[in-house]
Formats: C-alpha cells, structure tokens, sequence
C-alpha cells in the first residue's frame, strides 16, 4: 500500500491535486462512488478529503485501519466523530482561513439587503410599483452590532464593519481577551442588553442546537436583526418566525436552513410547511442557499489551507 494515498470523497479545487503530489501524495477520485464502494476501500488510504457529504462515525473508522488524517475542506465538523477520530490518532484538518473572507463579506451584503429592503424594492418594481415609505430602511450607523463566536468567520464580519461607524461587541463562550480596535469583548448579558443587529458564527454542537429558540430570542432587550451564516439548526425556525410575526425580530438574514440536507448541496424534508412558507414568502427575511462560505476565491484558497497543513504533518 502506498503510505501516502489521500482518497478524495468530496470535490476540490486542482490546486489541491497539484499541491499534495508536490508533496509526494497519489490521490483517488472517489467523489462518485457510493458510501458502501467507499467503505470497502478505506483501508488503503492514509488520507482523506471531505466537506459535508457523508458522516463519519465509529463504524467508518473501524473501515479505515490506515487512516492517519482528515482534511475538511471548510470549518465545520459536526459530521464527524472528534472524540473516536481522538481514540486512532487521527488528526483533523480544517482549513476556516479558506473561507473567512468570503463569510464576513456575505454577511455584510446579507446584513445591507435586509436593512435597506433590496430585495423587497427590487421585486416590487419588477412588477411595476414604485412604494418608497414602505421601503424606507435603517442605517447600520450607530447601532450595536452584536456578534456571537468570535472566531475566524465573527472576526471577519467585524473587520468588514469598521467603516460604518457602528459599536461591535462579541461574546465567546470559549475565547477570553479579544477586544482589540474592531470588537469589544462582553458578557452574554451585555450582548442581550445592547445589541441591535445579531450575527451567529458559531459551530452546531449539542450545546447549540436550538439555541436560539423562543426563550434566547426574548432575552434581548431591543427588536433585532437576525442573521445566521453558521448552521441552520442553531436556530429554532419556528419560533423565529413566531418572533418575526410579534416584530421582536425585526428581520432574519438566513443563508442555512435546518432543513438543509448533509451535504448542503439540497433542502431535505420539510418538517413543518407553515414554518417554511412563511420564510419564502415573508419579506422581511433573507435567504440564500448555503453560499457565504462558496466563492470561487475560497474554493481555492480552502484547497491551499488544506495543502499547508497537511505539509506540517510531515508524514
């Protein structure tokens, strides 16, 4: 067996394949074969490429005697196993330096279209009204602009606010001492008391599931702006359009949806129709479909993070 074979399960940018056979790596474009072709051939690899396809449990560690690391072209790993990967000494290679950029700028547009009612203008006049008073928007200018997780993806949309003249505070549960010249570091309380705007960048874990729910929605002492580039099951659908409805939530910027499939790459079963309905009809929500992350910038450059580290591995 060749000691240094990646198995590619998921697509990736030709930088990718050009950067890892400079590090002496063959490949296998595995990207169309099914789960089970899969299984039967991950003994033969030391590594392989992944983005949200396929969850990688105990069961597909048991497939992979040989498997020395994971490169996940992107941030999020909810779909693998951490603690069984832990067990094997597998190391875990994610590359959210790739897509950071794309995220924080995606938020600001999502954030611009919201509060100015573009979309909503845009196809009023398409079918020939021109309403101006019930377009008028709010200014990010001197609002609080409250972000929680303040890591890669957060720290980028603060830097993409510093020139609209806004206070930005953050909250980490698991980060201390950032306040710097684009954020203010606060409590969970500030964040609730003081923010206008509210911006999720944070990982779906057991801990976030439904976090945002009816109960953390009416915490917060002003009506706010909601938006989500994380994972849609952070939020409970149902009850943020119950809050949009009492204009606590004064408008959601969505690019996830819980409904998403694993993949991303199309919605699932939809749970609850109303709930759902009532998104792609309102407009005072914003959707996109998971695409902050997805410029033809990142694709790259989460293929060269993803070189870089697996150079450091030194296998």
């Amino acid at each position: 067996m060749n000691t240094k074979n990646i198995l590619l399960i998921d697509t990736v940018h030709p930088s990718f394949i050009k950067g890892i056979e400079e590090l002496g790596y063959s490949f296998t474009d595995g990207t169309t074969w099914s789960n089970d072709k899969i299984l039967e051939e991950l003994h033969n690899y030391t590594g392989i490429l992944v983005r949200s396809k396929i969850t990688l449990d105990k069961n597909f560690f048991d497939k992979a005697p040989n498997l020395k690391f994971i490169a996940r072209a992107g941030a999020g790993i909810e779909h693998i196993d951490i603690e069984e990967a832990k067990k094997r000494n597998i190391a875990i290679i994610t590359a959210p330096e790739g897509n950071r950029d794309s995220v924080g700028e995606h938020s600001i547009g999502m954030l611009l279209s919201l509060t100015n009612n573009l979309s909503k203008a845009d196809k009023e006049i398409r079918e020939g009204k021109w309403i101006r008073e019930d377009n008028r928007g709010y200014e990010i200018q001197g609002k609080t602009v409250g972000i929680i997780g303040y890591g890669y993806m957060g720290s980028a949309f603060a830097q993409r606010l510093s020139g609209f003249d806004c206070k930005v505070i953050a909250y980490d549960k698991y980060k201390k001492n950032f306040s710097d010249k684009l954020v203010i570091e606060v409590s969970l309380q500030t964040l609730f008391d003081e923010t206008d705007i509210l911006s999720l960048h944070i990982p779906l874990t057991e801990e976030t599931n439904y976090m945002v729910n009816d109960g953390f929605i009416n915490l917060f002492a002003k009506s706010i702006f909601i938006i989500n580039t994380s994972r849609g099951k952070i939020i409970n659908t149902k009850d943020l359009v119950k809050s949009i409805k009492t204009a606590k939530i004064r408008g959601a910027a969505l690019d996830v949806l819980e409904y998403e499939n694993q993949s991303f790459e199309s919605k699932g079963e939809i749970t609850d129709k109303e709930t759902y309905d009532y998104l792609i009809n309102s407009n005072k929500v914003i959707l996109t479909p998971h695409i902050a992350g997805w410029t033809f910038e990142s694709y790259k450059k989460l293929a060269e993070v993803l070189v870089a580290k697996i150079a450091k591995l030194n296998l």
